[in-house]
């Protein structure tokens, strides 16, 4: 009997998108209280722009090569010993911070949550980071009330879209801040739409937001600051902008740190950082909880994440592409049973020049950069540090 085969995304080194690329690991055994799963499911974060670039603190102490992918949905091939509550053919979800973008991986048993029958894998991969973070912002750390004023920056990405969502259902006034070709999404999903390169959102809302959610951190958060009514609260989430312009790591979390600092201004304003990582390890009940919450809000109908597109392998470097341009309107998410373009059928009306190439025995291009690579080791969010998430 054949064995299955593993093929993973790793990163060579820190840098573009073309040091990705698909290799062919060992086939991964469950061991203790693990349960290895067939990836169905991991979607592409911008989070890992930052992994990729080494400007992410959670895996500042990871060095190349490693297997990425956030997160994932599986379904259960094989138990470890010591596993009960589990069976083979169960389908399971996971926040992994790296290591998912695989055919197979294994995972903590006691840290899985079930996937309900049903459901669409790559809809459920979505809901893993963005989503949950989105909910454990507005209900865990917020703690938000009825009738409150939030304000939303990055408003059409996936968290921005998530926290619309759900403060809608929460029964939040929410406006949101997007590109102009953006704004009818925000207003569709229930948000005053504010156009942040002809608008200044320091200036809609006299007196001010109850809460700010900012994932771009323009001028170190301080406009975002200025903008929130007495006692409101500030949720820092990333440094978009920061990475755009391509600053290095040291001032960055500079910037984070003087968040904290500001608590002691006159004003009764907050201003705090948001981790989904550094939150599960203080309360890894909370994660699974909420994520099961919107499983079941998803099975409802009462959520729908937008996914952008469904990807093989081989496209995993384009999309990393097109995270860095932002624009996406909902996520892409790697489907590994989705065959990779070089051994998908041409269609007879259009050949491709490429169409009589077969990809390396052991190793497949994911873009037109080189190809390398060794076996990646897993890093599980357990040994990190609990830092920005």
């Amino acid at each position: 009997m054949i064995e299955p085969r593993n093929r993973v995304v790793q990163v060579r080194s820190f840098g573009d998108p073309e040091t990705l690329e698909v290799v062919d690991a060992p086939l991964p055994s469950a061991g203790l209280g693990e349960v290895r799963v067939r990836v169905l499911a991991s979607s592409l974060n911008y989070t890992e722009v930052l992994i990729r670039r080494h400007l992410y603190p959670q895996t500042m102490r990871l060095r190349p090569p490693f297997v990425m992918g956030y997160d994932v949905v599986g379904e259960i091939d094989q138990l470890g010993e010591g596993v009960r509550n589990l069976q083979i053919g169960n389908r399971v979800a996971d926040m992994t911070v790296v290591g998912s973008n695989a055919d197979y991986r294994t995972l903590r048993a006691n840290d899985v949550a079930r996937v309900p029958e049903g459901l669409d894998a790559a809809e459920a991969a979505t809901l893993i980071l963005s989503w949950t973070t989105a909910y454990q912002l507005l209900h865990r750390a917020a703690r938000v009330r009825r009738g409150q004023r939030v304000l939303v920056h990055g408003a059409a990405g996936a968290v921005g879209q998530a926290l619309l969502v759900l403060g809608r259902l929460a029964g939040l006034e929410l406006w949101g801040t997007a590109r102009g070709e953006h704004t009818a999404l925000v207003r569709e999903l229930g948000a005053t739409p504010i156009d942040y390169r002809r608008e200044d959102f320091t200036r809609v809302l006299p007196g001010g937001f109850d809460i700010i959610v900012d994932g771009v951190g323009e001028d170190g958060y301080r406009r975002s600051y200025a903008a929130l009514k007495r006692g409101g609260l500030l949720c820092a989430i990333g440094f978009s902008a920061s990475v755009q312009a391509q600053r290095r790591m040291l001032p960055i979390v500079m910037e984070i740190a003087r968040l904290y600092l500001w608590r002691l201004l006159p004003g009764g304003k907050r201003a705090r950082f948001y981790s989904v990582n550094a939150m599960r390890a203080r309360h890894p009940t909370w994660f699974k909880e909420d994520l099961q919450r919107l499983f079941e809000l998803l099975a409802t109908g009462a959520i729908r994440p937008r996914v952008a597109g469904r990807i093989s392998f081989d496209q995993v470097a384009e999309a990393h592409r097109r995270l860095e341009a932002g624009g996406l309107e909902g996520k892409l998410v790697l489907c590994p049973d989705l065959p990779s373009r070089s051994h998908r059928a041409p269609r007879q009306e259009t050949p491709t020049a490429s169409s009589n190439e077969g990809p390396h025995p052991t190793v497949q291009r994911v873009s037109q950069g080189p190809t390398y690579f060794g076996v990646a080791r897993y890093f599980r969010y357990r040994h990190a540090r609990t830092l920005p998430c």
